[in-house]
């Protein structure tokens, strides 16, 4: 049954087009419901919409030149410019916080493989686009998760510092100091609302520490209003 079904999306038919449609429907669902369940700014509607105008844009490549076999048209000239074009969409999902820090890389990379996916369904790749989501799929649940262990184990990382009173840098400055850590990147601006004050810096632990607990360490301080992550 499976393989009658690949034979048809090989083939070029009002069936072929629906099922390849589908296809991509079902890649940019797939990859839209993990973003969604993480709470990210694009969700299920945007992955599938990408898959299929990238599909479709494939599609009416292949028709054009079914339809005038007489030209010379490369039925990969219309795909090939979704590659460079969903540029525009996955910059929308990428923002730098107040924090100096980016969000939405990862979102945004998802975005541009969705419409790689695309481009294979609507040419009636099968074996390419299911082997591509099964490989998407093992990246955001797998490694997301071996991600976060290496980043609960760094050595090496940036952070965001809200202080009671710009007075309070010289007092920062003087813990790191004491503290066994090394620092650099120090950069001091004015708290949210023009209130008080907020550094960010880039810390390096020794491996006789651990970054969770040297995080609630600053945050204890009586000075410190809020620490995170940059």
């Amino acid at each position: 049954m499976l393989a009658e079904v690949v034979n048809v999306i090989h083939g070029w038919s009002t069936l072929a087009v629906l099922l390849r449609l589908l296809l991509a429907m079902l890649a940019g669902t797939v990859v839209g419901a993990e973003r969604e369940w993480r709470n990210k700014s694009a969700g299920i509607k945007t992955h599938v919409l990408v898959c299929l105008g990238s599909a479709l844009t494939m599609i009416v490549g292949e028709y054009l030149f079914h339809a005038f076999p007489e030209s010379s048209i490369d039925p990969s000239r219309v795909g090939a410019q979704v590659i460079s074009g969903i540029g525009f969409l996955g910059v929308g999902t990428i923002i730098v916080t107040g924090r100096n820090s980016v969000r939405g890389l990862t979102t945004a990379a998802g975005l541009w493989v969705c419409a790689c996916m695309g481009l294979a369904a609507g040419a009636g790749y099968v074996e390419a686009t299911l082997l591509a989501l099964a490989c998407v799929a093992i990246t955001y649940l797998l490694l997301g998760r071996l991600d976060s262990v290496i980043s609960q184990n760094t050595r090496t990382f940036g952070l965001f510092i809200e202080l009671e009173r710009r007075e309070d840098i010289t007092q920062l400055l003087r813990t790191l100091h004491s503290w066994e850590c090394e620092f650099s990147d120090f950069s001091a601006m004015r708290g949210e609302g023009g209130v008080g004050a907020a550094v960010t810096v880039s810390i390096r632990i020794p491996q006789s520490q651990r970054k969770q607990p040297f995080i609630e360490s600053l945050q204890n301080l009586d000075f410190v209003v809020f620490v995170a992550e940059a």
